[in-house]
């Protein structure tokens, strides 16, 4: 490559890059739909309870056997454990919540029409405890849990 063209290369992506920061910085880019939808108060709660009621209105969902929740038995890294949750149910939104953590609500997924009915993510564990699926489908709430044991240090103690 000669050097004419690495100038060019690397004057293009000045310019790009100092264009989207310009945009960046006048507020044509900021997320704003998407933190409009943040449930604060969901995700601020200090107990199971307080974060469902604070997300779904009720602090109670039946437990279904259409739903499955994948997690390791043992997690040697609390700091990244991996959850999946599948469900047969024609799914608005799944929720984890993990009971023992600081705060309980993990995270939610707003399902659109048409979409699968399945999350996949790695959440973050404090201590051994349940995790906890809740769909909501057709307007009332579903849930499944799989209880995880965190070890320290991936020794485990």
């Amino acid at each position: 490559m000669s050097i004419n063209l690495k100038r060019r290369v690397l004057l293009k992506g000045s310019l790009a890059a100092s264009t989207l920061g310009v945009a960046a910085g006048a507020g044509l880019l900021a997320p704003q739909a998407v933190l409009a939808a943040w449930n604060t108060d969901a995700f601020k709660a200090k107990t199971e309870a307080d974060a469902m009621t604070a997300m779904f209105g009720a602090t109670e969902a039946e437990a279904s056997g259409a739903i499955d929740v994948s997690a390791p038995e043992i997690a040697e890294n609390g700091a990244v454990v991996p959850i999946k949750v599948e469900t047969s149910l024609k799914a608005e939104s799944i929720s984890i919540v993990a009971p023992n953590n600081p705060s309980p609500m993990v995270s939610s997924f707003a399902l659109g029409e048409g979409a699968q009915s399945f999350a996949s993510t790695r959440i973050k564990m404090g201590k051994t405890g349940d995790v906890i699926a809740v769909v909501k489908a057709d307007g009332k709430l579903y849930s499944a849990r799989k209880s995880v044991k965190v070890t320290i240090g991936g020794c485990g103690g």
